[in-house]
């Protein structure tokens, strides 16, 4: 049984970081095609819808952060 012991803990390890890397690997898959999919996006002639939607709403936060910051420059 003492064996087992080291051993089971070894694969344990092992096994818990192998599963953390691919899940890691994969996330970061995900993550570059989409990064890519929002370059190609942004470069189009023609942009498409959810473009233009998401590039509203930025633009609306960076409206009320500065607004914000006025107002609390103001204050001052």
């Amino acid at each position: 049984m003492e064996g087992f012991g080291p051993a089971a803990l070894m694969g344990l390890c092992v096994g818990f970081l192998w599963g953390i890397g691919c899940s890691l690997a994969i996330l970061y898959s995900i993550f570059l095609g989409g990064y890519r999919r929002a370059i190609k996006d942004s470069l189009a002639d023609v942009k498409p819808r959810r473009y233009s939607e998401n590039l509203a709403k930025i633009e609306a936060k960076r409206v009320r952060k500065a607004a914000r910051k006025q107002a609390a420059a103001v204050q001052q």
